[in-house]
C-alpha cells in the first residue's frame, strides 16, 4: 500500500482524499500489481481506456455538461490520478493521461459544437484522443514547426507531418498544430482531424523502451471543415501552450507515482533479502539509500502539489510552478528508480520485474512535455520577467 499520509497536507480537500482512496481500491481490482506484459500494446491500451471510461474516472479528464466530473478541470485530481495509476502501471496512467492531453484543446478553447460532439466519447471511453504537436524538426522549438493551414472556401487544409505521436494509429480524432501564414509569421493553428480522415495517415509506429503506441503522422492535402478549428485562427500557440500548462504537472504526478512504486519495493525487498547473515534493510549503507528516496519522493511530492494547489486556486498561468513540478519531480524519480534496481541488484535488470519496468517507463518523461534542459530555460526566463523593472508605458 503506498504511502498515503501526504494526503493531510492543506492541498487537498475530502474529495480529494476519498477520489484517492476508491482510485486505489480500483487498481488493485482491476489492475494486476506485477508481470505486465505488454503483447498487443494496442489492445491493451484500448481495453484501458474502456476500463477506466467504465470506471468514472474518465470523467476527471473533461469538463461538465459534456461527460466530465467538474466545471473546471480540477489539476489535483488529474495529479493524484496520474500518480495513483503510475504506481499500478504505466501504461493505466499513459492510457488516462492522453485521454486529458489529447481533449484537452477542446476542453479548455474548443467551441460548444466541439465539446459536444468530442468530450462525452472521451470521458465514456468509447472514442481515443491524440494532441499532434511534435514534428520531425520542431520538438524543443514548437515555434519551429511547418505543418501548415490555409483556408478554402469550404474550410481549410492541412500539409505537413507530426510524429513523436502518442496514440497515434489508435486515436479516434488528434487535435493537429500548424503554422497559419494567413495570421503572420506568428501565426497558428489547431484543428480536430477524425482518424478517418483521407488526408490523414499513420506513415511509421515508433518502437520505445516501455512500449505505448506512438508514431508519425502524414496530412496531405487534409480537409477539415471550419468548425473544426479549436480557438481563434492565429491563436494555435497559445491553445498548445495553455493546454500544456496545465497538463505538464501531471507529468511530475506520474514520475511521482513511479518513485512511490519504486521506493515501495526497494523497502519490501531490503526488509525481506537476507545478506551476511542479516536482512538488507539492517545494513546503514542501505538505510541511508532508502532515507534519500523518500526524501526525493515527499519533494517532489510538494513541487506537484504546489503547482496543482495553485491552478486550482484561480491563477491563469503557472508556468514557473509547473516547470519547477515537471522537473523536479522527473529527474528524482529517475535517481530513486535507480537506486531500487541497485538495491535489487541482479534481479533489479530481470526483463518484467517492477523495478525494471519503472526503469524503463520513467526515462520518457524526462523528455516528454518539455525536456529538463527546456524546463529550466522556462523557469529562468520567468525568474528575469519577474525582476525586469516595468516600462514607462506599465509604470
Amino acid at each position: 500500500m503506498p504511502d498515503r499520509t501526504f494526503l493531510n497536507w492543506p492541498f487537498f480537500d475530502d474529495e480529494h482524499r476519498a477520489l484517492a482512496a476508491e482510485l486505489t481500491a480500483w487498481t488493485e481490482a482491476h489492475i494486476p500489481s506485477a508481470g505486465h506484459a505488454h503483447g498487443d500494446v494496442d489492445e491493451a491500451c484500448r481495453g484501458l481506456v474502456r476500463q477506466l471510461g467504465a470506471g468514472g474516472w474518465l470523467r476527471h479528464a473533461v469538463t461538465a455538461p459534456h461527460g466530465g466530473a467538474r466545471e473546471r478541470l480540477d489539476v489535483r485530481t488529474l495529479c493524484l490520478t496520474r500518480e495513483t495509476l503510475a504506481h499500478a502501471w504505466g501504461l493505466a496512467d499513459f492510457a488516462f493521461a492522453m485521454q486529458g492531453l489529447g481533449a484537452g484543446p477542446i476542453t479548455l478553447f474548443g467551441s460548444r459544437a466541439l465539446r459536444e460532439r468530442y468530450l462525452p466519447a472521451v470521458a465514456a471511453g468509447e472514442a481515443i484522443a491524440a494532441f499532434a504537436l511534435s514534428e520531425p524538426d520542431a520538438g524543443s522549438d514548437v515555434a519551429a514547426m511547418s505543418t501548415t493551414a490555409r483556408r478554402t472556401d469550404e474550410g481549410f487544409v492541412i500539409d505537413g507531418t507530426k510524429t513523436w505521436i502518442s496514440n497515434a494509429g489508435i486515436a479516434d480524432h488528434y487535435v493537429v498544430f500548424c503554422r497559419f501564414p494567413e495570421a503572420g509569421e506568428r501565426g497558428y493553428a489547431a484543428f480536430v482531424v477524425d482518424a478517418d480522415n483521407p488526408g490523414l495517415r499513420v506513415s511509421e509506429r515508433i518502437d520505445v523502451i516501455a512500449p505505448h503506441p506512438l508514431g508519425t503522422l502524414e496530412l496531405r492535402e487534409c480537409r477539415v471543415p471550419a468548425d473544426a478549428l479549436v480557438g481563434e485562427a492565429g491563436a494555435g500557440m497559445r491553445v498548445a501552450l495553455g493546454t500544456l500548462d496545465v497538463f505538464r504537472t501531471t507529468v511530475g504526478a506520474a514520475a511521482l507515482g513511479f518513485a512511490r512504486r519504486a521506493l515501495d519495493e526497494a523497502v519490501a525487498w531490503t526488509a525481506a533479502r537476507q545478506a551476511f547473515g542479516k536482512p538488507l534493510s539492517d545494513f546503514q549503507l542501505t538505510q541511508s539509500a532508502l532515507g534519500q528516496m523518500a526524501l526525493e519522493v515527499d519533494a517532489s511530492a510538494l513541487l506537484v502539489y504546489r503547482a496543482a494547489w495553485t491552478r486550482d486556486s484561480g491563477a491563469d498561468r503557472v508556468t514557473r510552478e509547473a516547470a519547477m513540478a515537471k522537473l523536479y519531480a522527473t529527474e528524482a524519480a529517475q535517481r530513486v528508480i535507480d537506486t531500487a534496481v541497485q538495491l535489487f541488484g541482479g534481479r533489479g535488470v530481470v526483463s518484467g520485474a517492477p523495478v525494471e519496468s519503472l526503469y524503463r517507463e520513467i526515462r520518457a518523461l524526462r523528455i516528454y512535455e518539455g525536456t529538463s534542459e527546456i524546463q529550466k530555460l522556462v523557469i529562468a526566463g520567468q525568474l528575469l520577467k519577474d525582476a525586469r523593472p516595468p516600462s514607462r508605458s506599465e509604470g
